[in-house]
């Protein structure tokens, strides 16, 4: 502002004062707002696509012997629907099913061996899932999608293994039982009342007896706890050695036994 001379008006001192310093420009704003975008889209490129590669390397299949002695079984009757596959007795079933949830990375027909005694001798049809992504917590679908599969099954017990079982938790309220195998909730089921059998290995090196038993108050105080002796954790599946598991000392077959015969005592009946 220039100093006030006489016979000024004050309309003549404040022309004279300087503008004001000029707004950022709007170029420079929608430059800013570009980059803004560009990152958070390349961030949710590279999230995404580095989750989708970690669910499919390292990917564990079916080990053959047991999956084809389980598939030459008369009395096993298997259908890939897609969602899941169904394990059906072909004769004598009774209505009770289990909707099994795969552990991280273990494709479904990985399971079918290790259920063929529960399915043939017990008369319970089966329903493997096959998660999104081969990781159970990519896998929104709800209980339903997969007891729809068997509309012939009226008792339905929910179970996973490691991973699976952890999301196995969580659709356990729809469920009339829970079934953890090698596994443990990471929610709160104490005062649910829902009935839970939890089958785990001495020689597990991943869902360890240590974890199990820390995890234990997340389950009701009548939760049924069967620890079976010299089972690793690949030993509830039949698809090889996994990285970090213990060395198993159980007969495959032997394991196999003890499951279904724990699973013919627990399961919801009609």
């Amino acid at each position: 502002m220039r100093r006030p001379r006489a016979g000024d008006t004050l309309d003549d001192v404040t022309d004279s004062t300087p503008s004001a310093a000029p707004a950022p420009a709007p170029r420079r704003r929608r430059r800013w707002l570009r980059w803004t975008l560009a990152g958070l889209g390349t961030l949710v490129v590279l999230l995404v696509g580095g989750i989708l590669i970690y669910s499919q390397v390292g990917v564990m299949g079916a080990e053959p012997a047991p999956l084809a002695e389980a598939e030459a079984n008369p009395g096993l009757t298997i259908t890939d629907d897609g969602a899941g596959i169904v394990l059906s007795p072909t004769a004598g079933a009774t209505g009770q099913g289990l909707v099994f949830i795969p552990g991280a990375k273990v494709q479904a027909e990985g399971y079918i061996a290790t259920f063929t005694d529960t399915v043939v001798a017990d008369g319970v049809t089966v329903v493997i899932t096959k998660p999104w992504l081969n990781l159970a917590f990519f896998d929104p679908r709800p209980l339903s999608t997969f007891t729809d599969l068997a509309p012939g099954v009226s008792a339905w017990a929910v179970g996973g293994h490691s991973l699976g079982g952890v999301r196995a938790c969580q659709l356990a309220t729809d469920a009339d039982a829970l079934v953890l195998f090698a596994s443990y909730c990471a929610n709160d089921l104490s005062a649910s009342g829902i009935p839970v059998l939890s089958l785990s290995g001495s020689e597990d090196g991943l869902s360890t007896p240590q974890k199990i038993a820390d995890a234990k108050a997340e389950l009701p105080a009548n939760a049924t706890f069967v620890e079976i002796p010299g089972a690793s954790h690949a030993s509830f599946g039949a698809y090889g050695p996994q990285p970090g598991d213990g060395t198993p000392t159980a007969d495959p077959a032997e394991v196999d036994r003890v499951i279904a015969q724990e699973l013919a005592g627990f399961l919801p009946r009609p």
